[in-house]
């Protein structure tokens, strides 16, 4: 069974789900996948773990990095899982290009290459936005580009972590927008 709560954020409502082993989800309002991953037989129910997640996420929101992490439940493909996993271990603060994630795959799978598309596509189906922070992910030239809840979330999001958001490029047409 999934439980369900709402956050409210600096840059936006927050929907948060979980079962008996961990947060499932955290999007925000109107994002691109919203709630995609939700079990229709949900209930909206203050479990014990949200209350973790909420602090997190205030220790966040407050332009502090978490000294812990909640526990979350990640459901998705094999492949969806070893793209996220990898994200979970970018720095708070610092960014990584989706071709250095196809990378890391690709090596880890015994594989000369692994397209940067198909990890664009795991990043963006993320479920757990900010906790496993895929806004951390940016273009090979610098674009901020690939973030289901919105490039202006993202910007947020990185300057909040005092990530080098100077440096990037908005995209003039794409998904990210």
């Amino acid at each position: 069974m999934q439980y369900t709560t709402t956050y409210s954020s600096p840059v936006g409502g927050i929907l948060l789900a979980a079962d008996e082993i961990g947060l499932t989800g955290l999007w925000f309002d109107g994002e691109k996948f919203y709630a995609k991953s939700l079990d229709p037989e949900h209930e909206e129910k203050e479990v014990p773990l949200f209350k973790d997640v909420k602090h997190w996420l205030d220790l966040y929101f407050s332009g502090r990095k978490p000294d812990f992490m909640p526990p979350v439940h990640m459901l998705g493909s094999t492949f969806q899982l070893s793209v996220w996993h990898i994200l979970e271990q970018i720095p708070y603060g610092q960014i990584t290009i989706y071709g250095e994630i196809a990378k890391q795959i690709a090596a880890s799978r015994g594989l000369a290459q692994m397209s940067a598309q198909a990890v664009g596509g795991a990043v963006g189906h993320n479920p757990i936005s900010i906790i496993i922070p895929c806004h951390r992910v940016v273009g090979t030239n610098g674009s901020l580009t690939g973030y289901a809840g919105g490039i202006q979330k993202k910007i947020a999001l990185l300057t909040l972590e005092g990530a080098p958001v100077d440096t990037l490029s908005i995209p003039t047409k794409g998904t990210a927008l």
